[in-house]
């Protein structure tokens, strides 16, 4: 055994530096720095990743909440707009124009003969009659009367001629010292039953409002300045009655003064005579108590009563009746025959109750 070789034994000494791999600071610096800076860029990532985060949500949130306030406030606007428009449209006696064959449309939809007649009778105004839209006017007592007054001012008519001659605001007067009309005190002013001595000094107020209006309106020449103050008129309810109830007095007056030349056999319009020989109203106290004492109240103008309108007011009064069409009655004028060249105003109806205003 002891000439075998002995096992090697380990080495002492130290490796070459040939073999030797030393660490290297400047390695180590530098992965240190990089480090640090990822850490630091990570870290500011994170939390810039977070605000901007933070941010959108906020933006988000926001512009969600300005969302819902936009339609919330839209929807309340939207709301008050409506109520607003609904009250000036009601307010409104005489609407806006629209196309006369859009309303015919909307308000005739059905395929029943009374249908297909207003259809027909409508095309009739449209493509023959030149009446492109309608005016819609309020369906009371006084529709009538406000069909007509619309339009002698809103075209601007001057004063039928006896007025020019007379101061109209005297009338009431007249009728009870000069011809002894006491009776007068039993007038009634629409659904208004008013009655007594003071129903002169109301009258009176009533007829100086129409000769104020009328005078102003026959003064303005142009015609859309008519139509601006035509509109604002036409939605104050009481002025508005007050010339109706003045036009009632006047087409009153008229008949009086018709009667009185009827007694001393003076000649008078043929629908005067018409007039009296109706039992209702064979003299002025039962026409103005059968009759136009309703007027505003219970019912509208009738037929013979347009006629005393037309003459008192010096208007033909030309009717379309859209439920007569094809017949010789589908176009009327009141008075039938006028005793000068008077200006024209034109209504249309469809059953002889409520009027509307044609517009060529």
């Amino acid at each position: 055994m002891e000439g075998a070789a002995a096992s090697p034994q380990p080495s002492d000494c130290k490796p070459s530096k040939s073999t030797q791999k030393p660490g290297r600071p400047g390695n180590d610096q530098v992965h240190s720095w990089t480090l640090v800076t990822s850490q630091a860029l990570d870290t500011t990532w994170r939390v810039a990743k977070g605000s901007v985060t933070l941010a959108v949500s906020f933006l988000v949130g926001t512009l969600c909440y300005f969302r819902r306030l936009h339609l919330y406030l839209g929807h309340r606007l939207k709301r008050w707009i409506g109520y607003l428009q609904r009250r000036f449209k009601r307010n409104l006696s005489v609407e806006a124009e629209v196309d006369l064959l859009s309303h015919c449309a909307r308000e005739w939809k059905g395929e029943t003969p009374h249908a297909k007649l207003m259809r027909k009778a409508y095309e009739e105004l449209f493509w023959r009659r030149h009446i492109k839209c309608v005016r819609q006017v309020r369906r009371d007592n006084y529709n009538t009367l406000r069909s007509v007054l619309f339009q002698i001012f809103s075209q601007g008519l001057s004063f039928p001629s006896w007025m020019k001659e007379k101061d109209i605001a005297k009338l009431p007067e007249k009728l009870l010292f000069s011809q002894g009309c006491n009776w007068i005190q039993q007038y009634s002013f629409g659904p208004e039953k008013y009655t007594g001595s003071n129903v002169f000094g109301k009258l009176r107020k009533c007829v100086e409002l129409l000769k104020a209006q009328w005078t102003e309106f026959s003064g303005i020449k142009d015609y859309h300045k008519r139509g601006s103050m035509c509109n604002i008129l036409f939605s104050d309810a009481i002025l508005e009655y007050q010339l109706y109830e003045a036009l009632k007095f006047i087409m009153l007056y008229q008949v009086t003064e018709a009667y009185e030349q009827m007694k001393t056999e003076k000649a008078i319009p043929s629908l005067f005579r018409l007039l009296f020989t109706r039992e209702t109203s064979s003299d002025p106290l039962s026409f103005m108590m059968n009759h136009l004492n309703s007027v505003g109240d219970t019912c509208g103008l009738e037929q013979i009563d347009m006629f005393v309108l037309g003459y008192s007011l010096e208007v033909k009064i030309k009717v379309f009746r859209l439920f007569r069409f094809n017949s010789r009655d589908f176009e009327v004028c009141y008075p039938e025959e006028s005793l000068r060249e008077w200006p024209e105003v034109s209504l249309l109806t469809e059953n002889d109750c409520h009027y509307h205003i044609p517009v060529f």
